[in-house]
């Protein structure tokens, strides 16, 4: 028994010459870990990002906060996550946006390959195509035939160049021959406000925050921008049923570290996301945002959801005149 002991003990004390950051991963966590979020407080990447913090850090032992650095469409998040200590103190959630980014504006990071994935935590919600409630149209072909009609007519509120009801704005007009004008906004939510008050023709409004204004009768939904109808909106169509192809603007949140953080330290992290991901608690609170869990939560597979998501970007891109730039460090 002595002889194992000091075999034992011989043994970490060998991995902590050679190794102290293995060590370091044998502990871990031993104190707080900060999670980035790199958009403004109460968003749809920062609420699911918060109440998977409040039911992990239950889990783990360890308190999780919850750092805003909103600002860039969420590089300034991202700028400052990457050059966090590789070590799991510090997280990064990212979203579409990090794929979208690189196509319209300088970014100091690869969203891939300087970090370490971690899992996907939710999908969704997807964009919706809405319009003031008082306007005449009562489906997609009747507003589109009316922009055709008066060429720049309508308005749709934007969030920005680099931003999913943009780029999802751009592909109607390349699609339908349309030039519905772009108003931007500081973000989707504030736009759907303003269609709903009058202010504005229409918008795409990611569908949690245009629901409620349309069952207050302020808004009417004329289409949903994913490849399936939305179970709380059966009467809505998808883009691609009424002859939109390829039409699918749903956002995603993941998690991830800096890279070169320890295996260990990530294979920890992901056990425990997948375990408050696919509990009862979490999926009932994101079926209330329009997001679902994916079936399957690993690194592996948000890298390929990551470069999946980016070549697509990266055609939509083009639609508007855009070509990818080198990451400016």
């Amino acid at each position: 028994m002595k002889n194992r002991l000091q075999l034992g003990l011989l043994s970490m004390l060998l991995v902590a010459a050679i190794d102290p950051a293995a060590v370091q991963a044998q502990n871990y966590p031993n104190r707080t870990i900060t999670l980035v979020v790199p958009f403004a407080a109460g968003g749809l990447t920062d609420v699911p990002v918060r109440i998977l913090a409040a039911l992990m850090q239950e889990r783990i032992g360890q308190n999780i906060v919850i750092e805003n650095k909103a600002g860039g469409s969420g590089t300034v998040g991202g700028s400052f996550a990457v050059k966090a200590a590789p070590d799991g103190y510090t997280l990064f959630a990212n979203s579409v946006a990090d794929t979208q980014n690189l196509h319209y504006i300088p970014v100091l990071y690869n969203a891939i390959d300087d970090f370490a994935m971690i899992g996907t935590i939710v999908e969704g919600p997807a964009l919706v195509l809405i319009i003031d409630a008082k306007l005449p149209y009562k489906s997609l072909a009747e507003l589109v035939a009316a922009a055709k009609a008066d060429p720049k007519k309508i308005s749709f509120g934007t969030s920005g160049p680099a931003t999913s009801p943009a780029i999802a704005l751009t592909q109607l007009n390349s699609l339908a021959k349309t030039e519905i004008v772009g108003v931007p906004y500081r973000g989707s939510g504030e736009a759907a406000r303003n269609v709903a008050a009058g202010g504005i023709e229409g918008a795409f409004a990611y569908y949690a925050q245009a629901k409620p204004l349309a069952d207050d009768g302020k808004l009417r939904a004329l289409a949903v921008a994913s490849p399936r109808r939305i179970a709380d909106w059966p009467d809505v169509p998808t883009m691609e049923e009424l002859g939109y192809p390829n039409f699918d603007h749903r956002g995603f949140v993941g998690l991830t570290a800096p890279a070169k953080t320890q295996a260990p330290v990530i294979a920890f992290l992901n056990k425990h996301l997948n375990e408050v991901a696919q509990s009862e608690a979490f999926r009932q609170r994101m079926d209330a945002l329009g997001m679902t869990v994916p079936a399957e939560i690993t690194p592996e597979r948000l890298a390929e959801l990551m470069r999946r998501e980016t070549a697509r970007q990266g055609e939509l891109a083009k639609l508007s005149g855009h070509q990818p730039m080198a990451p400016q460090r």
